[in-house]
């Protein structure tokens, strides 16, 4: 689904579409899967449900896991969607852990390895 892109980002496509929530979303097993595959350290107990990070056109933003969320979907807040011309099959990018941790500090969310 996704694939390496540049150092810090991994490119991948999602269906987009805007929705009633107020933190973009994608489904629950897939943000799992996703969280496991890029940020899980292997190292003790590992958190799958910090939010992973991705990027559409210009705005980073943190992605939740959502069961009422199809698969293959990609669910933005309406005000995140109003600049993007949506629903669409889009390019997303996904950051990877070190690019991830660093962009959630910065918007003030806790990760379980910042100090």
């Amino acid at each position: 689904m996704f694939e390496r892109f540049s150092s810090g980002y991994y490119l991948g496509r999602f269906y987009v579409e805007p929705y009633e929530g107020t933190t973009a979303a994608i489904h629950s097993s897939e943000h799992e899967r996703l969280n496991e595959h890029l940020y899980a350290t292997g190292e003790g107990i590992d958190r799958l449900d910090t939010p992973l990070v991705m990027k559409l056109e210009r705005a980073h933003f943190p992605v939740l896991g959502n069961e009422g969320v199809p698969t293959g979907t990609l669910a933005v807040p309406y005000e995140l969607a109003e600049e993007c011309s949506l629903p669409d099959d889009r390019p997303v990018l996904l950051a990877d852990a070190p690019r991830a941790r660093e962009l959630l500090r910065y918007a003030g969310y806790e990760t379980p390895d910042a100090t």
